[in-house]
């Protein structure tokens, strides 16, 4: 807690009660702080004050008007960012920044400072006078605001949520809203308590952030001496910030609290859902998140996944299928009854490629019946099923519902069990198109998980029309692509035919701001499309293993993955080293 300035003085014999009165009646009349306002009444020195703070808080002082700073140690700090917290940065010795604060127990403050700029932050103490003579003098712009900020105002309305982050957009509102029990929290509420919580701050800017970052899931994972906070970014994961451990347990409650969860469980996982509605660029924009809280050792890990709307492509066309795949893949789904499977790890886009073939088939004389763990996106014209396993409403009992709903096509989430493929099958049989994923490292090992589940080779066999397997690869950034050639041997090694490897030039991004200097920006996908064909019917049939149902697939023209992966690196869409990370030859 900040310390009140006016007791310290009081204390060291420095004013007497009745100057100190005086002082809290100019700050009444006139605003700002109480030390600015001593000091401009001429009752305490500046040199008096930074003296005090340093000795109370346990860090050096310094004055502000003998210091010359650098102007590239200025720009690293925003105007707006320095008025807020009463800050200037100071100088910069390798990780570390210095910056003079009035008020160095402001750690949200510096987090924000350290998540902004990456450096380290190391506090001095510096007056309030001193520090406000600074801002004016380094950013001269910022006059108005400066003494704005001393006054006696609260945050603007979405300081709440942007505070800190200098690249992210002004929202014009933001709402906190859950599925079943609309709870809308207007900014100004939401700014208020801020105010009195910098946790709630901290959540507000994480959420904004991921959102703005274009981050597909977010990790809060409490450690025995730290508490990181990741991103996941077109796949991969990112440190993004340390809070101080002293927020652990009020970040976990606040995010619970959003999600309608239980804040005095924490022996059992949970599971809710977020819902955050605000303004884009004068157009208004939801975003779902779908938070997951897991006891560890040392505290509640959460995940939470974004889910946004404007960004499921159903466009089957810009996934990333090779046009023979594609052929196929339509084909399948196109017909009036069969099996079409997705293969794949999770988070591998099997979701998003099932949603695609929906909206592909979805028209007026079609019943289309879903059953998902969790209802991801809504579809329009879609009768879509959350299942509730601690209800009893599994996927099999949802399938066995839907055969008595007269459904043309059946969608479900993920075959699990035996009992779930059964029923799946036998809806295949008896005129009903299904959908389903499963989680297969492969096209051809997927037919093996079936029978494996205990599903007959004959009904697998009569059954199952296609099956895509699929991964996704993060795509070169189209603003700073570049070629990037390899030696032919090397192509080799990754794949490539003596003859390709002669004539491929792959690319690779250099880095820029827009893919914030990785390389890479977005993320297609790589698909593995197996026609179970009469040749293949028949393997199945006398219990074939899985590299045997590969090489006639191959045969019969399949693409696998490593070939789907190498021709977008042959395009220049993908590099060579992200198609060997998530593919085999």
């Amino acid at each position: 807690m900040p310390v009140r300035i006016g007791e310290l003085l009081l204390k060291e014999k420095r004013i007497t009660p009745e100057q100190l009165q005086q002082a809290l009646n100019h700050q009444k009349a006139n605003g700002g702080k109480l030390g600015y306002n001593l000091v401009k009444m001429g009752l305490v020195k500046d040199e008096d004050i930074t003296a005090l703070l340093s000795k109370q808080y346990g860090v050096p002082s310094i004055n502000l008007t003998q210091f010359e700073i650098d102007p590239a140690v200025i720009k690293l700090i925003p105007a707006d960012t320095a008025q807020k917290y009463q800050i200037v940065p100071l100088s910069r010795a390798g990780a570390t920044l210095t910056i003079a604060m009035t008020d160095p127990t402001n750690v949200f403050a510096m987090d924000d400072i350290k998540f902004m700029t990456g450096y380290n932050v190391e506090p001095v103490v510096a007056s309030e006078t001193a520090v406000i003579e600074a801002i004016q003098r380094y950013y001269p712009s910022s006059g108005k605001a400066v003494s704005a900020a001393t006054g006696s105002g609260g945050p603007s309305t979405l300081e709440l949520a942007t505070r800190g982050l200098e690249e992210m957009q002004t929202l014009d509102a933001v709402s906190v809203e859950v599925p079943e029990e609309l709870e809308e929290i207007s900014a100004e509420a939401l700014a208020k308590q801020g105010e009195e919580a910098p946790v709630v701050r901290l959540v507000n800017v994480l959420l904004m952030s991921a959102i703005q970052k274009g981050a597909s899931d977010i990790h809060i994972e409490p450690y025995e001496k730290e508490l990181r906070v990741r991103y996941r970014i077109d796949g991969i994961l990112y440190n993004i910030m340390n809070p101080p451990m002293k927020f652990r347990d009020a970040i976990s409650s606040r995010l619970k609290i959003m999600a309608k969860l239980d804040i005095a469980e924490k022996r059992l996982p949970q599971d809710g859902r977020i819902k955050i509605r605000f303004s884009d660029n004068g157009t208004q924009k939801e975003i779902d998140f779908r938070v997951s809280v897991l006891p560890t050792l040392f505290g509640e890990k959460i995940v939470m996944r974004l889910l946004d709307k404007d960004k499921l492509m159903l466009d089957m066309t810009k996934l990333g299928f090779e046009q023979e795949s594609l052929t196929k893949f339509e084909v399948a789904i196109l017909r009036p009854w069969g099996m079409v499977l997705v293969t794949g790890p999770t988070g591998s886009g099997k979701t998003n490629t099932l949603y695609s073939a929906i909206a592909r088939i979805n028209t007026p004389e079609t019943n289309i019946m879903t059953a998902e763990d969790p209802v991801e996106f809504n579809l329009v014209g879609i009768n879509q099923v959350q299942v509730r396993e601690n209800i009893g409403l599994n996927f099999a009992a949802a399938l066995r519902s839907f055969l008595r709903q007269d459904p043309n096509i059946i969608l479900v989430g993920e075959i699990r069990d035996f009992e779930t493929a059964e029923i799946a099958v036998k809806a295949a049989l008896t005129g009903h198109l299904v959908l389903s994923t499963l989680h297969t490292n492969d096209a051809p090992s997927t037919v093996n998980r079936l029978m494996n589940m205990g599903i007959e080779p004959f009904l697998v066999a009569s059954s199952v029309h296609l099956i895509a397997a699929q991964r996704l690869v993060r795509r070169v950034c189209s603003n700073c692509k570049e070629a990037h050639p390899l030696p032919p041997p090397a192509l080799m090694q990754a794949g490539f035919t003596e003859e390709d490897a002669s004539g491929v030039t792959p690319f690779k991004g250099k880095g820029c701001e827009k893919c914030t200097q990785t390389g890479y920006k977005g993320r297609v996908g790589l698909y593995e499309v197996m026609e179970v064909s009469e040749e293949l019917r028949e393997l199945i049939l006398v219990g074939a293993s899985g590299l045997e149902l590969r090489r006639k697939a191959v045969d019969e023209g399949m693409i696998t993955l490593r070939q789907s992966g190498l021709r977008k690196v042959k395009d220049g869409v993908t590099t060579v080293e992200e198609v060997v990370r998530e593919t085999v030859k």
